[in-house]
């Protein structure tokens, strides 16, 4: 372990808490194990960006396998679900390149997405009149009426997930998600190299 001067900490820290991070590896979640072991095997290292990415990364993936409750009963995925949320919340028809700027994802999943929704007929494409390259895609009265009907439920099971923390912490990880999500989106070019 390190301490933020960069000294070790007593290894017969009581509470186990690193410096300066708020973090107590005593926890007894899978990222706290992991981080025990990387301390065991070197103990000169600061893992406190491991506490915090390895949660965040946990968190995330925990939630992709619950698949979203209200979304499979609806028999759509998280990308779907947020392919046809772009379209309903934009307000207007996109390009599948717009939708995969929209949504975070590359252009083969949206054509993906895009092919299984339309056979669905929850959306529908259109070739544009001035380039036919281009197309357009737009939700169809039925994508728009089950983007509608599943937003509150799913809401709801979303508010039941995070009801673990009150308000007010619900409040601070929020900002400081934004937080690190604005300077990581304004970094990206970066990030890669």
């Amino acid at each position: 372990m390190t301490a933020t001067n960069g000294g070790p900490t007593p290894t017969g820290d009581p509470a186990g808490a690193r410096p300066g991070t708020g973090t107590d590896p005593a926890r007894g979640d899978t990222v706290s194990a992991v981080v025990r072991q990387w301390r065991a095997v070197h103990p000169e290292l600061d893992t406190g960006p491991m506490e915090i990415i390895g949660r965040i990364n946990r968190c995330a993936a925990l939630l992709q396998q619950a698949e979203d409750a209200p979304l499979r009963r609806a028999g759509l995925s998280r990308p779907e679900f947020d392919l046809l949320g772009a379209l309903r919340r934009t307000g207007h028809e996109l390009t599948p390149s717009e939708v995969a700027r929209e949504t975070f994802s590359s252009g083969a999943a949206v054509t993906k997405r895009l092919k299984q929704l339309t056979e669905r007929g929850l959306v529908e494409r259109r070739g544009d009149t001035r380039d036919r390259r281009v197309a357009h895609v737009r939700l169809t009265d039925a994508g728009r009426d089950l983007v509608d009907g599943i937003l509150p439920e799913q809401l709801a099971y979303e508010t039941a997930v995070l009801s673990v923390l009150d308000a007010q912490g619900q409040g601070e990880l929020a900002g400081l998600l934004a937080e690190l999500l604005g300077s990581l989106e304004g970094r990206a070019g970066a990030l890669r190299a």
